[in-house]
Order: C-alpha cells, then sequence, then structure tokens
C-alpha cells in the first residue's frame, strides 16, 4: 500500500515530466518484454528502487533516469505481485478464451 507522500508525488509535474521523457527515451516499448525479443508498448515507468519512506525526497530515486524502467502491465504485475497473480483466463486448444473456475 502506497503512503500518502507517494501518491501525492505520482501525481506533481516533475514526476509526469520524467515519466513521459523516459518513456520516449526507450521508444515507449517493454524493456523486459524487448530483452526477449517481444515489441509490446510499455505501460508504467517503474522505479528499480523501490519509493519508500525513507527515499521520498531524494531526486536520484524519484526523478533518474538510472532508477527507471518501462514495463508493459504483466511484467510490471510479476515485478511486485509474482506468483500471487492469479489468471482469470486461458485460452483453449480452439483459441477460444475461456474463463477459469
Amino acid at each position: 500500500m502506497r503512503n500518502p507522500d507517494q501518491v501525492a508525488f505520482y501525481h506533481t509535474a516533475a514526476w509526469k515530466k520524467c515519466r513521459d521523457s523516459y518513456a520516449a527515451s526507450v521508444g515507449n516499448l517493454c524493456e523486459r518484454c524487448a530483452a526477449k525479443g517481444i515489441i509490446r508498448t510499455g505501460d508504467i515507468v517503474h522505479h528499480r528502487t523501490y519509493i519508500n519512506p525513507e527515499n521520498i525526497n531524494d531526486p536520484s530515486i524519484l526523478l533518474s533516469h538510472d532508477n527507471l524502467e518501462l514495463l508493459c502491465l504483466d511484467c510490471h504485475n510479476q515485478e511486485h505481485y509474482g506468483d500471487q497473480i492469479k489468471k482469470r483466463y486461458y485460452v483453449d486448444r480452439e483459441g477460444k478464451v475461456q474463463i477459469k473456475n
């Protein structure tokens, strides 16, 4: 759960400018997918070093391109939730989307 300072940070003009410039600098592609040869649009600029109460005011953590990574939603969720993510759908042998029970 994010703390209020962290939530407020993500609404600042400085973050939005940094986020947008970083995404453009990597061609708006998910970096982890691209490393596997998969071309997929990135959705979330992720902080490699997670933001916490101790570093919430450190611009080298918050606004440095060196600490950022552009990820698609799947890669971002894998980073934060790993195997806790339960897929609700799957594609059967006929190529139809099915709901898991």
